[in-house]
């Protein structure tokens, strides 16, 4: 897994408690798999997104998390986290204009 050894999990979370640290890992699984799953959706049932009211419901939905995980990115995290830090201010660029996309084409399908 990148994030564990990126993060250096292994010394960050040993000084936190167990139940702590089982949810963090616990917790970062599930969104890996949901975010998964996301993609997987959305490759299988593309046009049942696009053409069917449930696939319009789930649309807005994605919209609105993905727009919300962008809020998050500028509203939330201190930008002391990656002044100063290429790779992190080139990652955080990548990011925002993912999710900046994943939030547009979700609620242009939704709005259509």
């Amino acid at each position: 897994m990148i994030f564990p050894k990126y993060f250096n999990w292994n010394v960050e979370l040993k000084t936190i408690s167990l139940v702590n640290r089982q949810i963090m890992t616990v917790h970062t699984f599930f969104i890996a798999l949901t975010l998964f799953l996301i993609g997987a959706l959305c490759f299988t049932s593309a046009l049942d997104l696009i053409n069917t009211k449930l696939g319009h419901s789930i649309t807005f939905g994605l919209g609105v998390f993905w727009s919300v995980r962008l809020f998050v990115q500028f509203f939330v995290y201190s930008p002391k986290l990656r002044k100063g830090k290429t790779f992190e201010t080139i990652i955080h660029i990548i990011f925002s204009l993912l999710w900046l996309y994943f939030a547009s084409v979700f609620l242009m399908i939704y709005f259509k």
